[in-house]
């Protein structure tokens, strides 16, 4: 069975693509070898949690633009709450999006994530409390990034329906002022 659907197409953007798994590949990669070969934990933790935050300045403000026409970030308000902000691309350039970037896109995202947790059952299993704190501060940033995009891809959907939803009640209070006018 094909997991990807688009196996025919190529990827629209490559670089943007091996920046996009280059970044978590590093963090995960690093984690786990030196923590397999070498005892020292401020290089593990400094190392990977600094990999792990370029992984996330990268997916947040570079491929969720380019591989899926999202962006998303939260400010504090005068009132002092946090508010999410939303940006997507129209319609018709989100309905353009390359879908091998997409589908490379969203994968990395989750099983970046998975690959956290299962090193977290791996830690907790050996008693390492010291490399969980690694561990929560990658998956909180991997996370971090799924709630933002999940919630960016959701209210993108939410436009699009609006936007098709004002479409159709213009077209159709359009006709019926046509009718009318014409009957007149």
């Amino acid at each position: 069975m094909d997991l990807n659907p688009h196996a025919g197409e190529n990827y629209a953007h490559p670089k943007t693509c091996l920046f996009h798994v280059i970044f978590k590949a590093a963090a995960l990669a690093f984690y786990i070898l030196f923590a397999l070969f070498i005892s020292n934990f401020v290089i593990i933790f400094v190392v990977t949690v600094l990999l792990a935050a370029l992984d996330f300045w990268v997916v947040k403000n570079v491929s969720g633009r380019i591989l899926v026409g999202l962006r998303w970030w939260n400010e504090i308000n005068d009132l002092g709450e946090s508010v999410w902000k939303f940006e997507s691309l129209d319609q018709e350039s989100l309905a353009r999006m390359n879908k091998k970037d997409s589908w490379l896109f969203w994968w990395t995202l989750y099983l970046t994530a998975a690959a956290w947790i299962v090193l977290a059952i791996f830690s907790l299993i050996r008693l390492q409390a010291d490399y969980l704190l690694v561990i929560g501060v990658c998956l909180t940033l991997s996370i971090a990034n799924i709630v933002g995009f999940t919630k960016c891809r959701k209210d993108a959907k939410q436009k699009i329906q609006q936007f098709a939803s004002q479409t159709i009640a213009a077209q159709v209070s359009s006709t019926i002022q046509s009718a009318i006018f014409s009957a007149v």
